[in-house]
């Protein structure tokens, strides 16, 4: 069974291409854009492994996420990235999240 991975980000599109450059990775993708899609996600889908919350999100969306996804169980690895490198920085820090966290053995 593939490892389940939820991205979380502001734009639809950024996160569908992200999860497109990184079709190569045996990972299955799941999306959310907000509070209410996270809750959903993490409530339906029992076998998320870890969640990346990209960096176009409001600071306090953001915080207020992290409290959500800490809340509910299971307990959760939360990787959120910096907004230094920009949406083109997003499928480089989710590849190096699924690689060295969920996929070590194909690093």
């Amino acid at each position: 069974m593939k490892p389940v991975v939820l991205l979380v980000g502001r734009l639809p599109a950024v996160v569908e291409t992200v999860a497109r450059e990184l079709e190569d990775l045996p990972v299955q993708w799941l999306d959310a854009h907000n509070r209410d899609e996270v809750v959903s996600q993490l409530e339906s889908e029992p076998d998320i492994a870890t969640v990346v919350m990209g960096a176009g999100l409001d600071d306090r969306v953001r915080g207020d996420l992290i409290g959500v996804i800490a809340g509910l169980p299971p307990d959760l690895c939360i990787h959120v990235k910096d907004r230094a490198s920009g949406p083109a920085g997003m499928a480089p820090f989710v590849r190096g999240v699924v690689l060295s966290e969920l996929l070590g053995e194909y690093a």
